[in-house]
């Protein structure tokens, strides 16, 4: 139920931004400072988001949609909602690890370099997801792996 008088208070961009689970453990002002460092876009199927080899230049947020990320065209990996690629090459200063493609139409959440490291700064919260997720993607290319 919506309180008299709070009419318009909520900024839906800070509303989509908290059911993302990279800012999930963010409080309403880190929500605030990340809704300004960010850019909200669409993009149809079939695009192609980043190209393995290229120089990383920003991160993505997956709002809605699906994304496939392929390595040297083999192995996929299906991504959606509130999964983040693209920041390794940023973490790191290195080539994009993979290619990754719109599988339907999408809505992304991007950060530029510049942005994506201040956030990284200035948000624990957020570095804390970030590391979380590439110690998952680790764990997950690990399994594929045969032992020595």
């Amino acid at each position: 139920m919506k309180r008299p008088g709070r009419k318009g208070s909520r900024d839906p961009k800070v509303e989509r931004l908290s059911q993302l689970q990279l800012f999930s453990n963010c409080s309403k002002r880190d929500l605030q400072r990340i809704a300004r460092l960010t850019t909200e876009i669409d993009v149809r199927a079939g695009k192609v988001l980043m190209r393995q080899g290229d120089q990383g230049r920003e991160c993505l947020v997956i709002e809605e949609g699906r994304a496939k990320a392929t390595i040297r065209g083999k192995g996929s990996h299906v991504m959606g909602p509130g999964e983040c690629f693209g920041e390794l090459a940023l973490l790191h200063s290195t080539p994009r690890a993979a290619t990754v493609t719109a599988e339907t139409d999408m809505r992304l959440v991007v950060l530029d370099s510049r942005e994506f490291s201040s956030l990284l700064t200035s948000v624990p919260s957020v570095t804390k997801n970030v590391l979380a997720a590439v110690a998952e993607r680790l764990r997950e290319s690990e399994g594929k792996q045969p032992y020595h």
